[in-house]
């Protein structure tokens, strides 16, 4: 009776020894692809849900603090542990449809139309790449 109980103790330990590596190896190939993703023009969220662009980002010093574009202009420098996670396109794009699909269901009078004022000047609404964002920061935009 004892033998089956020391038996069945060291499956278990072995069993829970083999399940923490398989997590931790897991854990580490996503950090490792995170790490290759995150290059300056990503967009990125942060821990505390604030989305942004990166500016600098230092792979091989990760105590030097990333610098995030969260508005034109507006840099802030975060740890780069507070970076949640890459904003891919695709995501980017499921979120705007998803917001637009809100209005969807909305019925609009025939008459509305002359309730929208016209718009005075498309470029103002106009998102600028990670490339002219970095141009701008760096001082190098000739506009």
């Amino acid at each position: 009776m004892d033998i089956i109980l020391l038996v069945v103790l060291a499956a278990l330990v072995v069993f829970m020894f083999w399940n923490s590596r398989k997590r931790m190896k897991k854990m580490k190939e996503e950090q490792e692809a995170k790490a290759r993703q995150t290059v300056p023009g990503v967009e990125v969220m942060l821990n505390g849900g604030i989305f942004g662009t990166i500016v600098s980002y230092n792979a091989d010093d990760l105590d030097e603090p990333a610098q995030i574009e969260i508005a034109p202009g507006v840099v802030i420098r975060v740890h780069t542990q507070a970076i949640a996670r890459i904003i891919t396109p695709s995501e980017a794009e499921d979120e705007e449809t998803a917001e637009v699909s809100e209005y969807d269901s909305v019925e609009v009078p025939d008459d509305a139309s002359s309730l929208t004022p016209p718009v005075a000047d498309t470029d103002a609404a106009r998102i600028e790449t990670a490339e002219e964002t970095r141009r701008r920061l760096e001082g190098n935009d000739k506009h």
